[in-house]
């Protein structure tokens, strides 16, 4: 089964998105210059507002998200493991790891990228308040994956 759920953020000029290890997305409708994990604000959901199927999937040590950050014509793409220890508790923000550290705002662990992956791009729009950020993040279970490979000769 794969399930996707969809929100959206805005931009600010505060944006930095050079944080090393984490990605944030946050309700809050401002970020100082300190946020660096940061990369778009307003958002329309936290992790405690994703679909309940959805949410059940990424609670799975075998899950694997993908997450589609799209604004305007750039579009980036990051990948991170689910875990049976996710809260996904938070009523204000999203956060995605690099590390394996979960508390209630986590959404996904050893991502492959954080804020300062991001394609420069997209971050240099998104500090412009106007900009507004297509969040789509989608699960998937290994499983899934290496059936749809089966017939064709598979790469993992």
């Amino acid at each position: 089964m794969v399930v996707a759920d969809v929100l959206y953020a805005k931009g600010h000029p505060n944006i930095k998105a050079t944080h090393k290890t984490t990605l944030e997305i946050t309700k809050e409708e401002y970020v100082t210059p300190r946020g660096d994990c940061i990369i778009a604000i307003n958002a329309t959901k936290a992790v405690k507002d994703l679909d309940p199927v959805l949410k059940s999937i990424i609670r799975r040590n075998d899950a694997i998200i993908i997450v589609v950050l799209e604004t305007d014509n750039l579009k980036d793409v990051v990948l991170a493991m689910g875990s049976q220890e996710l809260l996904l508790s938070s009523d204000n923000k999203i956060i995605i790891r690099k590390s394996t550290y979960i508390e209630p705002a986590t959404l996904g662990i050893r991502s492959n990228k954080a804020a300062r992956d991001i394609d420069r791009r997209l971050i240099e729009r998104l500090k412009n308040p106007d900009t507004v950020l297509k969040i789509k993040i989608i699960g998937l279970l290994l499983e899934e994956i290496e059936s749809i490979n089966k017939g064709v000769g598979s790469i993992i």
